[in-house]
């Protein structure tokens, strides 16, 4: 007799995730996040209109569910369906693993390294100083590596005028000033910087050497993606908004970029991340898997960063901090790799109780004269 999946549940957690637990008639509950920032009662519909294909199925045939309900929806894809599909492909796992007694990487070859190096965010201030204080903030936490963004004091326009950029350059300055020539800091242009302003920017920055320029422009053209890897010798870091294998094809083909950052919660779990990763792999590309998201999400991206051989550094904003009962915990900007079945984690069910529900929505930017600006 297999173990057979008896409900889908999920339930929305401050501040703006949605969290999914996959029930089995053999009592092991496997935990998901399929979220999309923003669209988290929508995920949760997608997650009930589920229930039909996978109530009274055995949770261990990941790949076949997976298969099933990618390709039977006929309409593929999308990053509402992709991310419902990620979250209960995370929980699928998390059930395996611990119904095997491993975590999810032995599943997958074993363990490629013994610990994960995280990077923390970190803004930019209001002026250079302030800048250099938040750096050194991060860096007495023992952090290693950073992300901050783009801080011009306004969204920024189609073509920028040296005031801005210098704006830029000057926090961008004196952070790497504070940190030293030892320390990664990456930045993230979110995808919301034109092309000719991201290039200005770009040319900026190069005298201080960030780990990696982030979504220097929108993905949906990756032609432009590539005009701006080309003009420069920063590497160029993209994928939060690319969902499963197909989705990241063009961008190596065309060497778009260096460095790919899938979302295990968006692109299509923890699997489908391993055969992005393998793509990568033959393009000598390296994987720094986006991770703005919950606990679950962090631990699912753990499994993968364990067990693949070009992981570059993983994103993070929570590690179980009042959600886990054993949070994660970083020693030196590492984390330690995972030991115990599944995902490796524990909910606090009396402290995720006090944060249930939530209505966040994302940010609505304006430039000065009312149009619409990108976040």
């Amino acid at each position: 007799m297999h173990m057979k999946i008896t409900k889908l549940e999920t339930f929305l957690v401050q501040p703006r995730w949605l969290f999914l637990k996959v029930h089995t008639d053999e009592g092991i509950v496997g935990l998901g996040e399929p979220l999309l920032e923003g669209r988290a009662e929508t995920c949760a519909m997608a997650i009930k209109e589920l229930e039909s294909e996978l109530i009274g199925q055995d949770p261990t045939k990941i790949i076949h569910h997976w298969q099933a309900i990618y390709r039977h929806a006929f309409y593929r894809g999308g990053e509402i369906l992709t991310s419902a599909l990620s979250g209960v492909e995370q929980a699928l796992w998390d059930i395996k693993g611990k119904a095997l007694g491993v975590p999810v990487y032995e599943l997958l070859g074993g363990p490629t390294r013994d610990k994960i190096r995280v990077y923390s965010h970190c803004g930019l201030g209001d002026d250079p100083e302030q800048s250099a204080a938040n750096v050194r903030a991060k860096l007495a936490q023992g952090y290693t590596a950073i992300k901050t963004g783009v801080s011009g004091g306004r969204p920024p326009r189609l073509i920028e005028t040296p005031g801005f950029v210098e704006t830029v350059r000057d926090k961008f300055a004196a952070m790497r000033e504070a940190a030293g020539p030892d320390i990664d800091i990456a930045i993230d242009f979110h995808g919301a910087v034109p092309p000719a302003t991201a290039m200005l920017l770009i040319k900026a920055l190069e005298p201080y050497q960030p780990m990696f320029i982030e979504e220097p422009v929108n993905c949906q053209n990756v032609d432009i993606l590539v005009d701006i890897a080309r003009r420069t010798h920063l590497p160029i870091a993209t994928g939060e908004r690319l969902f499963t294998k197909w989705g990241f094809r063009e961008v190596l083909e065309k060497r778009a970029a260096t460095i790919l950052q899938p979302d295990i919660s968006h692109a299509g779990g923890i699997f489908e991340l391993r055969l992005i990763a393998g793509m990568a792999e033959a393009y000598y590309a390296g994987i720094a898997p986006h991770c703005p998201l919950g606990p679950i999400a962090f631990a699912a991206s753990l499994q993968l960063d364990a067990s693949i051989p070009n992981f570059l550094i993983q994103e993070q904003v929570n590690m179980g901090e009042g959600y886990l009962k054993e949070p994660f915990v970083p020693v030196n900007g590492y984390v330690a790799t995972p030991t115990k079945p599944g995902l490796g984690i524990e909910l606090d069910e009396d402290a995720i109780a006090e944060k249930l529900g939530h209505d966040w929505k994302p940010p609505h930017l304006y430039d000065e004269d009312g149009s619409v600006c990108d976040w």
